[in-house]
């Protein structure tokens, strides 16, 4: 079993991250809050994820690697709408980030992670990391295919 201590941040609208970013489509078996399996189609890969309660920015996290074809089907079972977005790896300061631009019903969001080891660990916030949002569940990918963001009242 492995953990996921990650950080989340809205993205400022003017910046554009670099390259042409991998097409991900995931959908939802389960978003409950106890537990979400996720699955994701990553350009011409695909992979099954299990993870569990969220407790302060970690979570238990299982992920398998699934045929294409697979995930394929199990997307037609999913909730919908499922999840679309273009993913960009950003390197800054020994570090990398993901920078999901969404699209479909999730439209003009960006935001960025950054996976830690620790909760405590140090990291550099980028200029074009403008507001934090890892506590706001809102933001988690389970929710935003629930209530997308193009539906919220901004």
């Amino acid at each position: 079993m492995g953990s996921e201590i990650e950080r989340k941040f809205l993205v400022d609208p003017a910046w554009h991250p670099p390259g042409v970013g991998v097409r991900f489509t995931q959908g939802y078996l389960s978003s409950v809050a106890e537990r979400v399996v996720r699955v994701r189609l990553e350009g011409e890969t695909a992979k099954l994820t299990i993870k569990g309660k969220t407790r302060g920015v970690t979570r238990d996290e299982f992920e398998y690697e699934i045929p294409a074809s697979d995930a394929a089907a199990l997307l037609a079972m999913c909730e919908q709408p499922v999840i679309e977005k273009h993913r960009h790896h950003v390197e800054l300061e020994g570090k990398t980030w993901e920078v999901d631009v969404f699209h479909g019903e999730n439209e003009g969001l960006v935001l960025a992670e950054i996976e830690l080891a620790s909760e405590t660990e140090p990291f550099v916030v980028p200029a074009w990391a403008i507001e934090e949002v890892s506590h706001d569940p809102r933001y988690y990918n389970a929710n935003l295919q629930k209530h997308p963001y193009r539906s919220w009242n901004k």
